[in-house]
């Protein structure tokens, strides 16, 4: 299948909607995530419990389901949290978001402060397949609200208006 295929019904558009397909968290640096059933947003922080939560630019990391869709296709058997991210979606191109984009995520608010981040040399994903789908279709937020994030919640970017 072509990489089109897997975003053939994503968009990045102001208004466009998604779901959450799996809330993770790690309590270390350097481990997997593993999906819970649900995870809290902390304002200022990040997701209680998680090794990268903090007051700094990287609070919350989201991936697109279609992502891990395209790399599960190289024969890989992913589960969520496998590429550290804290919240899989479906359903909107993260990626081609702008910084400053605002998602409401079930009852919370992330800004997007970065898309992408390098990948580091050890990344098992990488070493497997020759690629990893994080640097190039992750994106890193803050919480300007938080709340009790699940999977089934819906994901939507915000229109400017609505703000």
């Amino acid at each position: 299948m072509e990489a089109a295929e897997y975003f053939k019904d994503a968009s990045a558009e102001p208004g466009a909607t998604g779901t959450v397909e799996a809330v993770c968290v790690s309590v270390e640096k350097g481990t997997r995530k593993e999906a819970r059933e649900s995870v809290e947003l902390v304002v200022g922080s990040g997701i209680a419990g998680d090794a990268h939560a903090g007051r700094w630019h990287r609070q919350v990391s989201l991936l697109g389901a279609e992502s891990v869709d395209l790399m599960r296709d190289k024969g890989l058997p992913l589960e969520a949290g496998d590429f550290a991210e804290n919240i899989l979606t479906r359903g909107i191109l993260l990626n081609q978001l702008p910084v400053g984009t605002v998602l409401e995520v079930g009852p919370a608010l992330l800004a997007v402060t970065q898309i992408g981040k390098k990948c580091h040399n050890d990344c098992e994903i990488k070493r497997v397949t020759g690629m990893c789908v994080m640097p190039t279709d992750g994106i890193f937020t803050v919480v300007l609200r938080g709340g009790t994030v699940r999977a089934g919640d819906a994901v939507r970017v915000v229109p400017v208006g609505d703000l």
